[in-house]
């Protein structure tokens, strides 16, 4: 069954889940095809991916009725199932946004989480609420507890209770909130900034610089991002930035994400 759609131009992919029978519960099935759409969405010249969802839920997380009588070893493959679509996202050199309305519920918002950037609309919602059904949201709290303060991220996983979309974006686990009707705009308006200005090729170093530096002591996050900014200050494009900014003219970028 197809779980997901995978829609692109030459500047954006959109990954849209596409199941609202289950409020987009994240399966092995579902979780598998996210996995391949993003691996798939990464390896095209698109500039930006786009992560959606169809129907009234963005993700009611992770699909209960699948770990009914698993055993150790197969609830432990569903959750690393779950770790392989998120590394997916890390692993792409193209910055994803995750466009959210609705409940984004404890995989669900681990989603979001670990996107590089996120636009919510007025009436989306998020939550951790697996303790109230016996099981602490173990892997989504490692995502949320690096978008969102430690305590507030733990607040979540311990209450179950689920926070606004305008409390999100105070807590910084989405990049900006607005109404609803405006959700698509605000969405192209970001999608514009990271396809109309910047290189894409040093985009995707900076994104892989980022997330390998941002939980090291500070010392070695500058052992790290030295000897990166270095190679790009040497390739075409940077060159090219250089040299027009010197010239005073716009720069004219001709590295892709994967040069």
């Amino acid at each position: 069954m197809q779980l997901v759609r995978l829609e692109t131009t030459p500047d954006v992919a959109t990954l849209t889940l596409d199941n609202p029978s289950t409020r987009n519960a994240l399966s092995l099935d579902m979780m598998h095809q996210v996995t391949a759409a993003i691996t798939q969405a990464g390896a095209t010249q698109a500039r930006v991916v786009v992560l959606a969802a169809s129907g009234p839920v963005f993700s009611a997380g992770h699909h209960l009725g699948e770990l009914v009588g698993l055993t150790l070893p197969q609830a432990t493959a569903f959750f690393e199932a779950c770790v392989a679509m998120i590394r997916a996202i890390r692993a792409i050199p193209q910055p994803v946004i995750a466009r959210v309305h609705g409940p984004a519920a404890a995989g669900g918002c681990q989603l979001v989480a670990s996107c590089d950037l996120a636009v919510a609309a007025s009436s989306a919602t998020f939550s951790l609420p697996g303790i109230r059904r016996g099981l602490f949201c173990h892997t989504p709290l490692v995502a949320v507890s690096r978008a969102v303060l430690p305590k507030r991220a733990f607040e979540m996983a311990l209450t179950g209770e689920a926070i606004t979309a305008e409390v999100a974006a105070q807590w910084g686990l989405v990049n900006r909130c607005v109404p609803d009707d405006e959700l698509d705009d605000a969405v192209a308006s970001l999608i514009r900034l990271l396809v109309d200005e910047g290189s894409p090729y040093a985009r995707g170093l900076g994104k892989q610089t980022f997330y390998a530096q941002v939980g090291l002591p500070e010392a070695q996050a500058y052992e790290l991002a030295v000897p990166m900014v270095s190679l790009n200050a040497v390739l075409p494009d940077a060159q090219e930035g250089f040299a027009a900014f010197v010239a005073k003219r716009a720069p004219h970028f001709t590295m892709g994400p994967h040069a």
